[in-house]
């Protein structure tokens, strides 16, 4: 695929409304746009009379980095992902990580294309487990990530989605028919904080974490990214543990991640690591059993452990692992509890290499 060929495709989820309107329906901004206008998001937009998407093949780069980065610790472990995004977002999160992507509004920025085959051959060729959708939301280009997906699917490649889960029930129960694992980024637990810091609501994020538990064979984890003075609070923490362990149960692995400075959030510090010791030592005391710290140099709180036990089951220096005590069933070697979770019977050895590549496209 060239860029030259790269074309807006149609997409099917928005519906007239009054004055003139369209509305996009695929996440809850509900963008209403005119002709020529684009979503919140920037990448689907108004042309002819129905939404379309501007970002169908094209990505801002590819790379191979270890499925522990995503960060998914139950699935696949020490195995390489094939990862890429594209452009544009559907928050608006003033502490953005990847703001020069999710914020782009400059698609030529999207220099790298590639056909779903494109994608899968190269995954192939370079022995990737899966492909991750990542660095910005794939719900605002679900359309491409779905037909890569099952491009990649029809290779025994699966598809890992990155997300934030602010998406709605009819767009979300297609997406994720395409999708084998995702790490959802619950940002916060207060409507306070998704208004305030995000320019969105938390219930929806809260019932897409629901809908992949509960109607779903997609494995899922979950990263909370803490900010100082934010979202940190003891009490914030213990609820949301608590509405976790209520609504999800004891075995969805949590990740909290050290926020640093960045986009429109430079007044902050960073995230001191006692702060993620503290939140896992919060969560694991609400009774969630696998609970991760990261970002940060933690042997301790970026390794598995059995629930049951306390043995260590999957050593992690970063993203290297080391010590692995599952056996092939994916049980505790030493009391045979099974963790939950996607292994194979023994791990991968892609390390903590992060190898950008180029697609090799198929010649028309």
């Amino acid at each position: 695929m060239q860029a030259s060929d790269i074309k807006p495709v149609p997409t099917r989820y928005w519906h007239q409304v009054d004055h003139g309107k369209i509305q996009c329906d695929v996440c809850p901004r509900f963008c209403k746009l005119s002709e020529g206008q684009r979503g919140l998001c920037y990448v689907r937009g108004r042309e002819n009379d129905q939404i379309m998407l501007y970002t169908y093949g094209r990505s801002s780069g590819f790379c191979v980095d270890p499925i522990e980065k995503k960060p998914l610790n139950h699935f696949l472990p020490g195995t390489p992902v094939l990862s890429f995004g594209t452009a544009g977002c559907n928050l608006a999160c003033k502490f953005c990580q990847n703001w020069d992507m999710s914020k782009s509004r400059e698609m030529d920025t999207l220099a790298d294309s590639a056909s779903p085959q494109d994608l899968a051959d190269t995954c192939l060729r370079l022995g990737c487990r899966s492909i991750a959708f990542t660095y910005n939301d794939p719900v605002i280009f679900m359309e491409y990530a779905m037909d890569v997906a099952d491009a990649c699917r029809e290779r025994d490649i699966r598809a890992v989605a990155v997300t934030a889960g602010y998406i709605c029930p009819e767009p979300r129960a297609e997406f994720y028919r395409h999708i084998d694992a995702a790490n959802v980024d619950l940002k916060a637990f207060t409507e306070r904080f998704y208004k305030k810091i995000c320019g969105g609501e938390l219930a929806p994020v809260l019932d897409t974490l629901k809908y992949l538990r509960h109607e779903t064979d997609v494995w899922f984890e979950i990263t909370n990214l803490l900010i100082p003075d934010e979202n940190d609070s003891n009490s914030e923490i213990e609820a949301m543990c608590q509405w976790i362990l209520e609504n999800l149960g004891p075995d969805v692995p949590l990740h909290f991640s050290a926020f640093h400075p960045d986009w429109k959030m430079l007044d902050k510090a960073s995230t001191p690591p006692s702060t993620l010791t503290r939140a896992r030592r919060i969560a694991m005391e609400q009774g969630l059993k696998y609970v991760y710290t990261g970002n940060v140099h933690d042997r301790t709180g970026s390794s598995t452990w059995c629930p049951d036990c306390g043995e260590l089951l999957i050593e992690r220096d970063w993203y290297q692992l080391g010590e692995w005590n599952l056996n092939p069933a994916g049980q505790c070697s030493h009391c045979g509890t099974q963790v939950p979770g996607h292994f194979e019977a023994g791990p991968g050895t892609w390390g903590a290499r992060r190898m950008p590549v180029r697609i090799h496209a198929r010649s028309a």
